[in-house]
């Protein structure tokens, strides 16, 4: 039977978190340029975008490049700047009813690239049924000592007092403080571990390592770690008798 008939319908995580990896490494197995991967990545994106937002997920982010990835052959971070703009199709959200949002350091993108995604979230605000985020030039480091720098300031002007510094004051001040934090973190191409991303807001996430390089990832594939996730008891440091009552 396919994953896609086993999971609840009526316990679909809100937010979903993928970190996408496996480009690189899927088109060098087959003889082709890492950037060919990217562009087989990228078709991915828009399939399960569509996909997540039919089976009710509420908020799908996606890790889609890393401040470590500057680092990267001049060439290789070049034709991903590229692949950003071009794959870049608005209209996929607005047929869809999707929001569109970035975050991340977007002083770094080219112009063309900053300019694109401004209109593509302007153009879909409105939309409700999903809010698809890109974090592109992000880490989870440099977000919390923004936060912390932010907290900081405040609490110099006057605006915060020490004492009211706790979780919820640093969640608030963080680039996902409009969005609740992901119930399941899934990481394609079998590596095993964070990568930087999101770790404030995965301290209770359910973490799903999928064996697929991203290029193969579907809507099996995707109910598969949606399944495994139903399949999990959700505990938030309490007993199991706890939660069962």
């Amino acid at each position: 039977m396919s994953y896609i008939d086993m999971i609840d319908g009526e316990r679909i995580p809100e937010h979903i978190a993928i970190i996408m990896d496996g480009n690189g490494r899927w088109a060098q197995q087959r003889g082709l340029a890492r950037t060919d991967g990217h562009q087989a990545g990228a078709v991915v994106v828009k399939k399960i975008a569509e996909d997540a937002a039919r089976l009710g997920v509420r908020y799908l982010t996606l890790y889609t490049f890393s401040t470590e990835n500057w680092n990267r052959p001049i060439d290789e971070v070049a034709a991903l700047m590229v692949l950003l703009f071009d794959s870049m199709e608005e209209e996929i959200f607005l047929k869809n009813n999707i929001r569109f949002s970035v975050i991340g350091e977007m002083d770094k993108l080219p112009e063309r690239v900053r300019e694109r995604f401004q209109k593509c979230m302007e153009r879909t605000a409105g939309n409700t049924k999903m809010t698809f985020v890109l974090a592109i030039s992000y880490s989870a480091k440099w977000e919390i000592t923004e936060a912390v720098r932010k907290i900081a300031a405040k609490v110099q002007n006057g605006e915060m007092q020490l004492q009211d510094i706790d979780d919820k004051a640093i969640s608030d001040n963080l680039t996902t403080f409009d969005m609740p934090d992901p119930e399941l973190l899934i990481r394609t191409g079998r590596e095993q571990r964070l990568s930087n991303f999101l770790l404030w807001q995965c301290a209770y996430s359910e973490l799903y390592f999928s064996e697929v390089m991203w290029p193969e990832f579907d809507k099996e594939e995707l109910c598969k770690a949606i399944y495994n996730y139903q399949q999990r008891q959700r505990r938030f440091g309490k007993t199991g008798e706890q939660v069962t009552k």
